[in-house]
Parts: C-alpha cells; sequence; structure tokens
C-alpha cells in the first residue's frame, strides 16, 4: 500500500527484503560478473551472443536491485495493534462467506509487495481488499471484480 508515498510493511517482510537485497548485493552480482567473464572468454564480442545475453541479464538484474533499493526507502514498519480490533485493517486476518456460493474465504489483507492470493494474503488495494477495508463483523460488501459482482458477509477478524 503505497500512501504519502511511503510503502508499509510488516517487520518479518521488511527483514526478508533486506535479506534478499544483501544476498544480490553479495553473491548476485558476483555470479553476474563470472557469466560475463564466461562469455567474453568465448572470443570476439562483436558477435558473442551469449556475452550480450549476460549484459543484459546484468542489466535487469540490477534494475531489480535498484526496485529493492527504492522500496526498501520508502518502508514504513506497520504494527497491527495500531489499529481497531473490530474493523477489517491492513494485516487483519478476515472471514468472509461468499453469498452466492455459500464458501467461506479466510484472507490476510497486507500491503501490495506483500500480496501472495495461494498463501491467503491479499492486497488492501485489490477490489476484494479495498471493499472490506473498514466493515466490520456482519456486515456485507459487494465487490466489483473481474468475475462480476460478488457480495460477502463478514464472519470474524483477527
Amino acid at each position: 500500500m503505497i500512501q504519502g508515498n511511503f510503502v508499509y510493511l510488516t517487520k518479518e517482510r521488511l527483514v526478508e527484503i533486506e535479506k534478499e537485497l544483501k544476498e544480490m548485493k553479495l553473491n548476485g552480482r558476483k555470479e553476474m560478473a563470472a557469466k560475463i567473464a564466461e562469455a567474453r572468454a568465448h572470443g570476439d564480442l562483436s558477435e558473442n551472443a551469449e556475452y550480450d545475453a549476460a549484459k543484459e541479464e546484468q542489466g535487469l538484474f540490477e534494475l531489480k536491485i535498484s526496485k529493492i533499493e527504492n522500496i526498501l526507502s520508502r518502508a514504513r514498519v506497520i504494527d497491527k495493534s495500531q489499529f481497531p480490533s473490530d474493523q477489517v485493517h491492513i494485516l487483519s486476518n478476515v472471514k468472509i462467506k461468499n453469498l452466492k456460493t455459500k464458501k467461506t474465504i479466510n484472507y490476510t489483507l497486507v500491503s501490495q509487495e506483500e500480496a501472495d492470493f495461494h498463501s491467503g494474503k491479499i492486497s488492501v488495494v485489490s477490489p476484494v481488499g479495498k471493499s472490506l477495508m473498514g466493515t466490520k463483523v456482519g456486515e456485507k460488501v459487494k465487490v466489483k471484480a473481474p468475475a462480476g459482482l460478488l457480495e460477502f458477509e463478514i464472519l470474524s477478524i483477527d
């Protein structure tokens, strides 16, 4: 979630990102340099596709490092205790029921950078996430999603 140009992260995710960046800078750059050196050893650089590919890979790798550094420079750690416990907010664990299918779903609302649908973490800026923000147990929400209009009831908030 970017608000006021900040990126809100949990302490755990901040530590993960910092470790990833450190690994990329320490070992990833060495691996890139080794690939380029190996490709360079194959002869004429003007006709060396392997060298060109290694240089392009290095550029993409450095871009990724730059993006991570940008996220970290704008990062603000959020704490669940800062928010009311009776409303859905970032870091809430929410149990909802799809009123059409009667299926119950558990989601944790997180920042865009932490979202992982397969592990039940949805972004607060996603259509479902936006509609759930600020709601309370028992409330019903309608969501305009790519799959059509969905309606949910909030069953619990942790």
